[in-house]
């Protein structure tokens, strides 16, 4: 059974482009999307999931675990509560329960939104009838766009990469055990990448009664592209590889495709999952017909 799902917001037409504020020269930043789900070559069920909604620039990549149905509800769970955390608040964020220090009001309601997640995903897994789903939990990699700026938020060790001057840089630590071990010296990255261990996760969604989101703020740039992934792609692919196989497909779901078969000939021992944002300029007027067509496209977990 492959069960593959491929979806995009990527089109010539620029009515599926969202939009945020013009900038003196009548110009806006815009955001392209494509994703990608696939089981890979040996799991028989797909536990990974995304969605994204480009009316409230919120998208988002979950790789659930647990074993049996469990990873798959839990990662269904993340990736659904994100999006109604925005989709209820419809373009005005709820006064925070909880502060991070040093965050943006937007990076605030991203953190805000993992909680959530998290509140849920632990709240299905603990009660007394959660059965087979006890113990399910989920890693998450998410962004938040708004204006000409971007936050991201993430738990676990899905990651979040950014291609920008044909250079690419994680903007995300995973949160497992091997990793801690590099950064403490511990280990080698040679080492790491080698390990029995590196399916053990420090921090994931629905483990623990309250999570740790990790958050950040960036500046978009012009032809900034965004790159979300489940480690079924990071483990499997190089991040030369991954680097080389964006900068030379001609649309962005052409290099999701491209992305996940470079997994799968590596081995594909994992679920891949990859969602591809690329920020663009474009005159001011096609945000007012973007809005008009009321064409700005959402994908829901798969």
């Amino acid at each position: 059974m492959d069960n593959r799902v491929g979806s995009t917001g990527l089109c010539e037409d620029p009515a599926v482009w969202v939009w945020g504020s013009d900038s003196p020269e009548h110009m806006s930043m815009a955001v392209q999307v494509a994703g990608k789900s696939d089981l890979g070559c040996v799991r028989t069920n797909n536990e990974d999931n995304f969605g994204y909604d480009m009316r409230y620039g919120i998208y988002v990549v979950c790789d659930g675990m647990g074993g049996q149905a469990a990873g798959e509800v839990a990662s269904k769970m993340g990736v659904d509560s994100m999006l109604d955390f925005f989709r209820h608040s419809n373009g005005h964020w709820p006064a925070p329960k909880r502060r991070f220090d040093g965050a943006s009001d937007r990076a605030m309601a991203l953190g805000n939104a993992i909680d959530r997640a998290n509140e849920a995903v632990y709240s299905a897994s603990h009660e007394e009838s959660a059965g087979e789903h006890k113990g399910m939990g989920s890693t998450i990699v998410s962004v938040l766009v708004q204006d000409n700026f971007f936050s991201v938020g993430h738990v676990g060790d899905s990651r979040i990469y950014l291609i920008r001057n044909r250079q690419m840089q994680q903007l995300t630590n995973d949160h497992s055990l091997v990793m801690e071990q590099v950064r403490r010296g511990l280990m080698t990255m040679a080492e790491a990448e080698k390990s029995e261990i590196q399916n053990i996760i420090l921090r994931a969604l629905g483990s623990e009664e309250s999570v740790e989101p990790d958050l950040d703020d960036m500046i978009a740039l012009p032809g900034d592209t965004l790159l979300l992934c489940s480690d079924g792609l990071s483990k499997e692919v190089k991040d030369a590889e991954m680097l080389k196989i964006v900068l030379s497909a001609p649309t962005l779901q052409r290099a999701c495709d491209d992305l996940i078969l470079a997994a799968r000939n590596n081995g594909g021992d994992d679920n891949i999952t990859c969602l591809l944002l690329r920020m663009v300029e474009q005159p001011w007027y096609y945000r007012f017909f973007a809005r008009k067509k009321g064409t700005l496209t959402w994908q829901n977990s798969i």
